[in-house]
């Protein structure tokens, strides 16, 4: 048998913003939801496009086309200008001081990488695991955002396959959430398509940094080494699979939850991840009286009274969580299960996000994954609601979307929107072998996925 084709870099470079916008000068300042992530891996995201008919007959087909990204990413930096700097740390001794911000003067940019992989689309989407070598379609693999000191804190690889091309985007997860990721994504394909050197963008970024009241710009953290609060993780074995909820099996979930528990309240995506938390937690075999969450990565913009503009660039989210002993959730139906998260959701509001906020400034403290994510409970990460296929480079809509192996552990879900839209949605969900064995013969899961149980 052959072995596994392998990714080859061709080139890389880094790319500039086209011009030095004025605010660029000043330090970009974290907060403390920033500040939070400087132990988690970065985010990874990225698309698989199918090679268009054109590009088969056009030996410049793909040269054009790495210049042209790289054009309009040095345009989208002029928006986005700090994802082109780098991290800073400032210490003193006396008094102790520690923080770190965004110095965006004297780097050499965002990366800018060229591959090569002798497989096709199909070898990509056809198994039924997504392929290990996805991962490998990404920079800064297992990079933690504090490596942002010394590397890119934004990196595009552009790697070509034999009928297709995957673009992967590695940024730093102290720098944005899932909602600035992807307003990057779409500003950037918006001024791909765009003419001209200076295109004007439907939705630029507001750097203003945002703080509870009576704190900030500079936010201290209690170390004087990084090594105090850095940790690296490895995950365990996992199996990688994506699976497909159309619109007509959501609706029949959120009226299913509805009914049992005899409201109107709960919704699609609570349904779903009710689902998932039951069904996970059912097939792992644990001891009833073991206490389980579900944790919902929950944007806090609108939440916020004033409320943050959605615009806002940075981290504003925190993990809501509905939690329970295995033993309860497996006694009770899906509506039980959906209520509980529908209670967490409601109850996260600007009394209690100020709250939690109040308590991290009073003892600052950073993630580390390994302590975030236990392997009783299911994190259901990034949303369908994000705009992942708006983004087109010259090539149409793409057939997939892909994540590389930042942030993954057991019971790690990342939600899609699904490919056809309309509300559809795809989970890509990682677990160990045997776990997802077993939940592969879950007939509750399987058939809600459209799929028949092993």
């Amino acid at each position: 048998m052959d072995a596994t084709p392998s990714v080859r870099h061709i080139s890389e470079c880094f790319v500039k913003p086209h011009h030095t916008p004025e605010d660029s000068k000043k330090p970009l300042y974290l907060t403390p939801w920033d500040l939070a992530m400087l132990s988690v891996h970065y985010i990874q995201k990225g698309l698989l496009f199918a090679k268009p008919p054109q590009a088969n007959g056009d030996e410049n087909f793909i040269e054009s086309l790495l210049e042209k990204l790289k054009q309009s990413l040095s345009l989208a930096l002029v928006h986005f200008y700090p994802l082109a700097g780098r991290l800073k740390t400032v210490k003193t001794e006396n008094p102790h001081s520690y923080y770190v911000h965004v110095h965006s003067n004297d780097s050499p940019g965002a990366k800018f990488i060229y591959a090569t992989l002798d497989m096709t689309v199909s070898d990509i989407l056809s198994p039924v695991d997504v392929p290990p070598i996805v991962q490998l379609l990404f920079d800064h693999d297992r990079a933690v955002n504090h490596d942002g000191h010394t590397t890119s804190l934004l990196s595009i690889q552009v790697t070509e396959l034999v009928d297709g091309v995957f673009i992967g985007c590695s940024m730093s997860h102290s720098l944005a959430d899932g909602t600035s990721f992807w307003n990057f994504w779409n500003m950037w394909s918006e001024i791909f398509r765009a003419e001209g050197n200076n295109p004007p963008i439907s939705r630029p970024p507001v750097f203003e940094r945002w703080f509870p009241e009576g704190h900030g710009p500079i936010i201290n953290l209690p170390y004087t080494h990084p090594d105090e609060f850095i940790d690296t993780f490895e995950a365990p074995k996992l199996r990688e699979r994506v699976f497909h909820f159309s619109v007509e099996s959501l609706a029949k979930l959120k009226a299913r939850a509805n009914l049992e528990y005899n409201t109107t309240k709960i919704s699609t995506f609570q349904s779903l991840s009710a689902l998932v938390w039951r069904s996970i937690t059912k097939v792992r075999n644990l001891p009833p009286d073991l206490v389980t969450s579900c944790r919902l990565a929950a944007n806090n913009r609108a939440r916020l009274d004033p409320p943050i503009s959605e615009n806002y660039f940075g981290n504003v989210i925190y993990p809501i969580r509905g939690f329970t002993t295995v033993g309860e959730l497996l006694q009770h139906d899906l509506g039980w299960a959906a209520w509980k998260l529908h209670k967490a959701v409601v109850n996260h509001n600007d009394k209690t996000i100020r709250g939690l906020l109040e308590a991290w400034l009073k003892s600052p403290a950073v993630y580390q994954i390994g302590k975030l994510f236990d392997p009783h409970s299911v994190m259901m990460g990034s949303s369908p609601r994000f705009d992942k296929y708006g983004s087109e480079f010259g090539m149409g809509k793409a057939l997939a979307l892909r994540s590389g192996y930042a942030n993954k552990c057991d019971g790690k879900v990342s939600c899609y929107p699904g490919h056809e839209g309309g509300g559809s949605i795809e989970l890509e969900m990682c677990l160990p072998p045997e776990t997802m064995r077993a939940l592969e013969s879950d007939k509750e899961f399987m058939e809600a996925a459209g799929l028949s149980p092993h």
